[in-house]
């Protein structure tokens, strides 16, 4: 191909206000009000841009944070703020973002903000702030090189955007080098008391609640009635002018050999407490990474209080018996660490990354959290709301709506998978500091808990900074619950979830199928890749690429101990609804009928090739320990996964997608505008659809 001509760099175009400008806009669909302020700031290769970034840290992030400090901590306005400098090749913005709590002014949230600002004004911030920001900068330096695909996209950019492959450190030094006085000087430059741009995004008929000086923003929104595929424009065929060239371009090149997987070496050992470790020696990066998987999670709450294994979760990061909340932050955050913890349906795990060096120091931290907990009054009162406004706002989410009643339908009510592990309003409304307690006492034990670990550490060094928590933990029988499964349903039938005035639908089919233990489930998994377990399944070519009702459309098995469900979902135009779900339908009854020769090599390839990355970061790694440890695996197990692939026929294809593609005994879920959508539904043949009720 010829080079053109040359192209000159686009010149930044800095933007500067005359005046603050305050627009505001009635939602639809909006269940809290929310208020964003922006300031104009500086381009990317502008050396302000990094001191920018660290403002909006100082400003919105931890404890410290004077944005936190007043609007969520004293006030109690929102449990949802932050603040970022987003600096592009041309400009850049400084901004702030809060999600009001439900019924509160955005008023409030602006002279809050404000408030914010004065302290800072007044109060500032250390130089050890300061540090503890660079050490997190360091860890996160490695985590974004972790992979092929991160490096090769970091030396992309910098070659592109500064002309130097080799820009990172460069990058890394100047990100490194920023002063308290280049922070203080950005904010007096650019933020404090400058023009901006404000916004106030309320419910419906909450005009009441946006902030002084607003006016009507100017918005139109799409009216969706019919169904309409995009229009695709007729084209007129021409002559191509082929480049010369010294061979035949028409004939494609030979594969090279599959890049098999290379498994890494996978030790394990045990404490004298019963706890199982796992680990994985990867020492590219100077990184370590751990999960502490207690079992239960979700699985061990009551249906009356769902949500408590949410919120022990939630709360335990929240200080310690000896560190309040804000000195515990400020010990993970010196070492440049991160220690989540985090509910999932079946487990309570508490995650950490961080730099091998000081990964001693960060297990102490861990320890300290598991075995003496603060159950904090007054974080366990922020939790609550937190999650009690996230709900909230779930309900204007048809993609949770959608969730909540195909979970419901696939599981039965009596079955705690059938509730959001967030729990309900009614639910987290009526759990107390004790409930959570309680659950801690009952379900926390070292014989139902599992420590993996992956990094540039060795086994004897992970053995011996484990015998403290060896020790000091000991073992009790906690009680797994049981839980009887809804028969299969004879027939399918459509349910739909109303969110009056939706532009679009969302649309989950599916059927309780496979646990992640059953020998068929991955062959399954396998054979569904080319329905929808990839972009270029035909779900997607077709609801995507073809009728362009959708951005993305797949079908997926999602087993774990116990049976999980067959799902196909896409988020639709409201307008196409009907449509897309008699192409779910007849796609999956033509899948029944097999495939043929060429999708089945795509398939293959596509997953043997894919397979080659999955020992590639590690948080992978992680991911394998802990199949290994959750299913019982042998260590190969991938490696057996991958002869599966190799080996799998036309045949077997054809008798996976027989047995556990069954179209006509599926629940259709379906959210969206019941008004103009639940009608056509009538015409998929399954009956009269279900309105079920919020």
């Amino acid at each position: 191909i010829p080079k053109g001509d040359d192209v000159a760099d686009p010149v930044p175009m800095p933007i500067s206000l005359s005046e603050t400008k305050k627009l505001y806009y009635e939602d639809n669909f909006a269940r809290a009000p929310q208020f964003r302020m922006v300031w104009p700031t500086v381009e990317d290769n502008n050396d302000d841009a990094y001191a920018l970034s660290y403002l909006a840290e100082l400003l919105s992030q931890g404890k410290k944070a004077p944005l936190y400090k007043v609007l969520e901590k004293e006030k109690k306005l929102t449990s949802s703020q932050y603040a970022y400098n987003y600096s592009a090749e041309l400009a850049g913005t400084f901004n702030i973002v809060v999600t009001a709590n439900e019924g509160v002014s955005l008023q409030e949230i602006e002279d809050g903000i404000f408030e914010a600002f004065r302290e800072f004004d007044s109060v500032g911030f250390t130089q050890e702030d300061l540090e503890r920001i660079k050490a997190g900068q360091e860890t996160d330096f490695y985590n974004g090189i972790s992979s092929v695909l991160s490096k090769a996209y970091q030396l992309a950019y910098y070659n592109e955007y500064k002309g130097d492959p080799g820009y990172y450190k460069t990058d890394l030094e100047k990100t490194k080098s920023v002063t308290k006085e280049d922070i203080l000087r950005v904010y007096n430059q650019y933020i404090k008391d400058k023009f901006y741009l404000a916004t106030s995004f309320v419910p419906k008929g909450q005009v009441d609640l946006i902030a002084e000086g607003s006016v009507e923003a100017e918005i139109t929104e799409e009216q969706v009635v019919g169904g309409d595929e995009v229009a695709i424009t007729e084209t007129v065929d021409e002559e191509i002018v082929k480049t010369p060239t010294s061979f035949d371009r028409s004939i494609m090149p030979e594969d090279g050999p599959d890049p098999l997987l290379q498994l890494p070496v996978v030790w394990n050992d045990d404490l004298q407490n019963g706890m199982e470790v796992f680990g994985i020696v990867q020492s590219e990066l100077p990184l370590v990474q751990f999960n502490v998987v207690i079992k239960g999670g979700h699985f061990l709450d009551n249906l009356d209080k769902s949500g408590v294994a949410n919120l022990v979760a939630s709360l335990m990061t929240e200080g310690t018996k000896n560190k309040t909340p804000q000195e515990l932050e400020e010990e993970i955050e010196k070492l440049g660490a991160s220690i989540n913890m985090y509910a999932s349906d079946n487990s309570i795990v508490v995650s950490a990354n961080c730099l091998a060096r000081n990964y001693n120091q960060t297990l102490a931290l861990v320890e300290e959290m598991l075995l003496e907990p603060r159950w904090d009054e007054e974080e366990f009162g922020l939790a609550k709301t937190k999650i009690i406004n996230q709900l909230i706002r779930q309900k204007a989410d048809p993609n949770s709506l959608a969730r909540d009643a195909f979970y419901e339908l696939v599981y039965g009510s009596d079955h705690i998978y059938s509730v959001s592990r967030m729990g309900t309003d009614e639910t987290v409304n009526a759990i107390t500091l004790d409930d959570l307690k309680n659950y801690y006492s009952a379900n926390f034990s070292p014989n139902e808990t599992s420590f993996l670990i992956a990094g540039d550490i060795q086994k004897e060094k992970v053995m011996n900074s484990l015998r403290s928590l060896s020790e000091k933990w000991t073992a009790k029988t906690v009680d797994f619950p049981e839980y009887s499964l809804p028969a299969p349903i004879d027939a399918s039938k459509i349910y739909f979830v109303d969110v009056p005035g939706a532009k679009q639908s969302v649309v989950m089919i599916g059927y309780n199928a496979l646990a992640r233990t059953d020998p068929n489930y991955y062959p399954a998994t396998v054979m569904n890749y080319k329905l929808g377990g990839s972009f270029n399944g035909n779900v997607n070519m077709v609801l995507r690429e073809e009728k362009g009702y959708t951005y993305g459309a797949r079908t997926y098995f999602s087993g774990r101990e116990i049976p999980g469900p067959f799902i196909a979902t896409a988020s639709v135009k409201s307008s196409a609804t009907e449509e897309s779900v008699q192409i779910f339908k007849d796609l999956m009854e033509e899948y029944r009928n097999g495939i043929n020769e060429d999708e089945l090599q795509f398939t293959k390839n596509a997953l043997i090739k894919s397979n080659a990355l999955e020992s590639e970061t590690l948080g992978a790694l992680l991911g394998m320990l802990q199949n290994i440890n959750m299913y019982n695996f042998p260590f190969d197990y991938v490696k057996n996964e991958e002869e599966i692939v190799k080996n799998i026929t036309l045949d077997e294809i054809k008798a996976l997608a027989e047995e556990y593609i069954i179209p006509g005994k599926m629940y259709y879920v379906i959210a969206g505008d019941a008004a103009t959508q639940l009608e056509p539904l009538k015409a998929i043949g399954f009956g009269e659809p279900v309105l079920l009720k919020e």
